[in-house]
């Protein structure tokens, strides 16, 4: 057998085998990675990139130390689901870096985290100033997550009393020009209620590169032609309008009834579609 052959098949075996391998250890991304993941996937890389090009060396060899590598990192990691202190020494645990808005020079020098390291992270997270922050905390994966003093966070519905529901994902119902069936069938709708709603926005199937559904029924879409511009979904909007339009008529019938009664059911009305309004305005808008 020639060489080069005997390299390309060795370096095959290596890539299918390396790729089981990832598979076992787990979806981490490499800014997640621990100390110990992170040695263990040079370390497989190194050995698989050594048996791919050194053909002197027995091929059984490298997959041993792989299988085995694989085998103990695998075992740790099981261990470490049910054992905290093996967890923490395998993993490491998050250091306080700033805690009640005063920075702790004694973890800084700890985790050999300098000044100017620390601004640039909490810059990442929108905090230019340390006075902003109450808390944070620097992870093991290198990460700083931070939590803002209660008067420097944004504002949001909960604290403004405004409830509005839960949203699920939205399915993606198009792709590269083609229905997906399942999707669709998922959210309760089908391609007859898909094609007329593209109808309604002037566009073919096939010039659609993607298509979604949100969770209030909505079909938005992105075309191959990008200088193509597609309308923005209005029913929400005529919906809302055609709310206020409804309170504002039974007002005006109440004003112009000389009717006690009937004036006191249209205003008794008028207020009902008022908080119907309040409650789903946040939705429409």
């Amino acid at each position: 057998m020639s060489v080069w052959i005997e390299i390309i098949l060795r370096t095959l075996g290596m890539l299918v085998l390396l790729f089981f391998a990832a598979k076992i250890s787990g979806k981490k991304q490499v800014a997640q990675l621990s100390y110990f993941d992170y040695v263990t996937r040079i370390t497989l890389g190194g050995v698989a990139a050594i048996m791919a090009v050194d053909v002197d060396m027995p091929y059984f060899y490298g997959v041993l130390v792989i299988v085995v590598w694989v085998g103990v990192t695998y075992l740790f990691d099981l261990i470490a689901l049910k054992n905290k202190v093996v967890r923490d020494f395998i993993d490491g645990k998050g250091t306080v870096l700033i805690k009640d808005g005063k920075i702790m020079e004694d973890n800084l020098k700890k985790e050999q985290f300098t000044t100017d390291m620390l601004l640039k992270q909490l810059r990442t997270k929108n905090a230019f100033n340390v006075a902003d922050v109450e808390f944070a905390v620097l992870e093991p994966t290198g990460e700083l997550n931070v939590l803002l003093k209660p008067d420097r966070r944004p504002i949001t519905l909960k604290d403004l009393n405004v409830k509005v529901p839960d949203e699920s994902e939205p399915q993606t119902v198009i792709m590269d020009g083609k229905i997906l069936h399942e999707p669709l069938a998922t959210i309760g709708l089908n391609p007859a209620w898909l094609r007329t709603e593209l109808d309604k926005l002037g566009v073919a199937l096939e010039n659609v590169f993607l298509g979604q559904v949100d969770s209030n029924g909505q079909l938005t879409v992105d075309l191959y032609d990008d200088k193509i511009q597609v309308p923005e979904p209005v029913e929400m909007q005529l919906l809302l309008s055609s709310l206020k339009k409804c309170q504002a008529d039974l007002e005006l019938f109440a004003l112009e009834t000389e009717d006690e009664k009937v004036k006191q059911m249209f205003g008794k009305n008028a207020k009902k579609v008022d908080e119907v309004i309040r409650k789903v305005a946040p939705i429409l808008q």
